[in-house]
């Protein structure tokens, strides 16, 4: 029978020019039949290795009982050993560069064992079933321009504990457990997608995913592969996305990982200049060596295409673009032209991109990109961009948190902090991010963030949640911040569900729903998020009062909003706003409404727009305005509704009968 995971010439070739996309089909553990047998078939690449042995507990970890002696041009060694089978444990014994004696895990190994324990497990991937097409097919049509996207970011050591928690290592639920229960939670919220930190094996809990060691395996805290494979089917069934963050910017030095695999420097550059973040104490891949951008491209294609995974959210990309990153005069190697860009990173991320998106429509990937790089998101054949589907918005982050952290006092002295973020809003395709690094470390919960009372915190938190909904760009939202967690996030302990006990709790939550469940609903609040025709300013310089007020526009003109937020606990029972256009304004959301906990003065929900000039526009709504109210008012735009184009109708087939 032919061995279709012999690693041939052709793959070395491709290999060597880090265009094999589908290398984890070759590299790695794959148990096959060989000659009538039943065993597994190994391949790892490790050309300054002297020797290589495959041991495990099928020989008794014994180094000599199945040394490789098969090795190719470019150092790959494979081996066929029978009787292997899923679930057996091994590793890769290696005598290195200078004679070390090494014990590492298959780098392209597809299941780890539970840390403490390093070793690799062999898995059959050929199990996996998948019962998802028809969400597959739609994924193709997905388009971030145009369509909603609303994100939950998760990690799922902490979002839930098991309640049967005795006896299971961690109180962890299972991936499939998980996936039952988040996905009924979030799909109630309004979520379309959820982004689960910490998939990628990983040693350390504390490092939350951030430092991996089996780039090909799901973590084993939460299950199996097939496990893994469940859950992504399952939230696929319930219309929900999932988005993995994928750590290609540095590697740990742990001695079953990557760090000097055969003895010397192999997935990281020799020169420590280059090829370590002394801060973060981990290691720097290097992006120039063809095997190793084809390592990280072959595994972004394997969660993509073989995992069903519809987007990646690029952890640190900062750190990957500029040598000096973290670093120190001497600490670092300039480019051949003089400067700090990692020209190397830079062809990554456009080959990754072009690669990944071109083959995968509707797959997205997000960039966490903190400095003013240029066109991150721009195209890359057309701009000379990274390709990048979307990039997190840092600088509104900072200054959105530095604003609603403020005592209302001090607001209008800081009003412009929550404009200015308009002036780029159309620079590059934002994602808007209150994430997981804003609630851990001292940094405090969302609720704790906000200023005054008890009961003002809860206030504040709906209005800065509001101005998030109606900013342009995509949302994500951290677990537990929808409904006022208190704490600061641990990965030890789940959130504190316990405080949906509390009324206040819970409406939050509810306010929450309500925010999301309309920006699916409205294509104001999607379809224009990268659009500079899809936001206006009403009022953006009310710094006396602290009060902000403007329009999302749809294509069609239809089912426009208008956004006012009050950001003191001053009522403003004689307040008026300016409209562009004349007609009907039907109040749809109020933060304050009694629904959600407040004590809204608002009765009326409808109001005709008056030929009263206001805000330097034609016309103006009268109403009063609640403390820390965030009220949002529907309406149309009849001079654009009339000129779109008519949305087309099939014609009706008629059947003439014969006489």
């Amino acid at each position: 029978m032919e061995n279709r995971y012999e690693f041939t010439t052709d793959d070395q070739y491709y290999f060597g020019h880090a265009t094999h996309y589908d290398l984890y089909k070759k590299l790695g553990a794959h148990p096959t039949v060989i000659d009538g047998q039943q065993g597994t078939y190994f391949a790892v690449w490790a050309p300054n290795a002297k020797s290589v042995s495959v041991i495990g507990d099928f020989n008794g970890w014994d180094t000599n009982a199945n040394v490789i002696t098969n090795r190719d041009d470019i150092g790959v060694w494979q081996i066929f050993i029978p009787g292997v089978k899923p679930g057996m444990l091994y590793k890769y014994f290696i005598i290195g560069a200078q004679d070390q004696q090494l014990y590492k895990a298959d780098p392209y190994g597809n299941q780890m064992e539970l840390r403490p324990g390093t070793a690799s497990i062999v898995a059959d991937l050929a199990s996996i079933t998948w019962s998802d097409s028809a969400w597959m097919k739609k994924r193709r049509e997905f388009n971030q321009d145009k369509d909603a996207m609303v994100v939950y970011e998760c990690h799922i050591g902490s979002w839930m504990k098991h309640p049967e928690c005795d006896g299971i290592e961690g109180g962890f639920y299972n991936y499939r457990e998980f996936a039952e229960r988040c996905a009924a939670y979030i799909k109630d919220l309004g979520y379309t997608h959820v982004e689960l930190m910490g998939i990628a094996e990983h040693p350390f809990d504390g490092s939350w995913g951030y430092q991996v060691t089996g780039y090909y395996a799901p973590t084993s805290r939460y299950g199996t592969p097939e496990d893994f494979a469940y859950m992504i089917n399952y939230f696929h069934k319930k219309g929900i996305g999932v988005i993995l963050d994928w750590v290609p910017a540095h590697f740990p030095k742990d001695e079953c990982g990557l760090a000097e695999f055969d003895g010397y420097a192999l997935y990281e550059h020799a020169d420590p200049r280059q090829g370590e973040h002394l801060e973060w104490g981990t290691k720097i891949f290097n992006y120039g060596r063809p095997e190793v951008k084809n390592f990280l491209l072959a595994n972004a294609l394997y969660w993509v295409e073989f995992m069903h995974v519809d987007g990646l959210r690029v952890d640190a990309v900062a750190s990957m673009l500029y040598l000096d990153y973290g670093k120190k005069d001497g600490e670092w190697v300039a480019n051949k032209y003089g400067e700090n860009k990692n020209l190397d990173a830079v062809e990554f991320f456009k080959h990754l991109n072009t690669l990944l998106r071109g083959r995968n429509p509707g797959v997205v990937t997000i960039a966490e990109e903190s400095t003013a790089w240029p066109k991150v998101t721009g195209d890359v054949e057309k701009e000379n961009g990274l390709g990048f589907t979307m990039k997190w918005n840092m600088g509104w982050m900072n200054d959105f948190l530095e604003y609603m952290k403020l005592d209302p006092l001090f607001r209008k002295g800081n009003h412009y902090k929550m404009t200015f973020s308009t002036s780029y809003a159309y620079s590059e395709r934002y994602m808007l991010v209150l994430s997981h690094d804003e609630v851990v470390h001292l940094k405090c919960s969302m609720w704790s963030k906000m200023p005054g009372i008890y009961e003002d915190k809860f206030s504040n938190l709906k209005a800065g949640y509001t101005y998030m909904a109606g900013h342009p760009g995509k949302k994500l939202l951290f677990m537990g911040q929808e409904f006022g967690q208190q704490r600061e996030w641990s990965e030890e302990r789940e959130i504190d569900w316990f405080l949906l006990d509390n009324e206040y709790n819970r409406q939050l939550k509810d306010y929450v729903k309500a925010l999301w469940k309309m920006v699916g609903k409205y294509p104001a609040l999607y379809a224009t998020d990268f659009d500079p025709d899809g936001f206006r300013w009403i009022n953006a310089d009310d710094t006396e009062r602290s009060i902000y007020s403007f329009v999302r526009q749809s294509p069609d003109g239809k089912d426009n909003l208008l956004f006012v937020l009050n950001m003191t606990p001053m009522q403003r029972d004689d307040y008026r706003v300016g409209c562009f256009v004349p007609g009907t304004y039907k109040l749809i959301l109020n933060s304050m409404d009694p629904k959600f906990g407040g004590d809204s003065p608002i009765s009326k929900k409808t109001y005709t727009a008056e030929e009263i000039v206001w805000d330097n526009k034609p016309y103006s709504v009268g109403f009063k305005l609640p403390a820390y109210g965030a009220c949002v008012f529907r309406y149309d735009n009849p001079d654009v509704a009339k000129a779109a184009p008519a949305k087309k109708t099939a014609a009706k087939k008629t059947t003439k009968k014969s006489k």
